[in-house]
């Protein structure tokens, strides 16, 4: 792994883990919905750097792009001064922060210890180079070869049968109308 990939890494890593801690800690529901759609454009971005294109795809157009715009529609519908009025449960802060504490103490006896592990990482019992990675075939081409391939009456089933819920929600919609 180059020092860029490795750069690239940590900086995608780094916005996922600090947008996801926004994410949970913003009142403002908007804002909340902002770093839930930075956190997974984060991923996305691990994803591609792991060249998993298809997950990249998925990740921008499914969750980024319509699961997010699903969220904001209901937050701007529902009723937020309801919400805000309502008693809020601060007094489980502090079993919070003691969960907390017992993670971090859990993760950072890990890390210790790996070290320690004959082969596990950098020290005199660590192995001299990994083993090459066997040669991976384009991601995308073989979901798109099983999708297209065997699998092409069952896809295009689903998609009519997703034409007809389509087609069908919107007469009854207009019908209410």
């Amino acid at each position: 792994m180059h020092l860029l990939d490795k750069a690239l890494f940590y900086v995608f890593a780094g916005v996922a883990v600090i947008s996801a801690v926004l994410v949970v800690t913003r009142r403002n529901a908007v804002h909340s919905a902002i770093f839930l759609i930075t956190a997974l454009l984060a991923t996305a971005g691990i994803f591609l750097q792991l060249q998993a294109e298809f997950l990249f795809i998925v990740q921008v157009i499914l969750y980024a792009g319509g699961i997010m715009v699903l969220f904001v529609f209901v937050i701007m519908l529902v009723n937020l001064d309801v919400a805000l009025r309502q008693v809020q449960f601060n007094r489980q802060k502090w079993v919070a922060g003691i969960v907390v504490l017992a993670l971090a103490a859990q993760l950072g006896l890990v890390i210790w210890t790996a070290g320690r592990i004959p082969g596990a990482g950098p020290g005199p019992n660590a192995a001299a180079s990994p083993a090459p990675a066997p040669q991976l075939q384009p991601n995308a081409e073989m979901v798109a070869r099983s999708l297209f391939g065997p699998y092409v009456l069952p896809l295009e089933i689903a998609s009519v049968l997703l034409l007809v819920a389509m087609i069908g929600a919107v007469v009854m919609a207009k019908r209410k109308v």
